[in-house]
């Protein structure tokens, strides 16, 4: 009995490999097409957006964000981090991008740092979407 129930197993997976062997297109799935739709205003989009999402449109998506972003958001700019950033974020909020030259304490090489990179930021209006707590220093 052990033998027939191994024969008609043998036989059953060479016949299975002899139908589906060359033929991958039978074992794929054919999935329906389906777009998602990439209009900003498109109602079902608007639908699932959020704050964070609206604020992402802003140039806080482009740029740095002086009143919004935290400390390690400047370590993308050579020599910002942790020290100069701490600075930037500890003085916030600043009404323009030029403000920041006005911190106190900043040695002639963080002001040249800072002046040299003025066209990488930008100033939004304050709002904690991105700080958990409220806190940008260590979020």
């Amino acid at each position: 009995m052990k033998n027939v129930i191994r024969v008609l197993a043998i036989a059953l997976l060479a016949v299975t490999c002899l139908v589906f062997g060359g033929r991958q297109e039978t074992l794929a799935m054919s999935l329906p097409a389906f777009s998602v739709p990439t209009a900003i205003n498109s109602p079902v989009l608007a639908e699932l957006r959020n704050e964070a999402d609206d604020f992402l449109q802003t140039d806080f998506g482009q740029k740095i964000d002086l009143n919004n972003t935290n400390v390690r958001g400047f370590r993308q700019l050579k020599g910002f981090y942790p020290t100069l950033a701490s600075k930037i974020v500890g003085n916030a909020p600043y009404e323009s991008v030029e403000a920041v030259l006005d911190i106190p304490g900043l040695s002639e090489g963080q002001k040249e740092r800072l002046e040299a990179n003025l066209d990488q930021f930008t100033v939004g209006a304050l709002t904690n979407v991105f700080t958990q707590g409220d806190d940008r220093l260590n979020n």
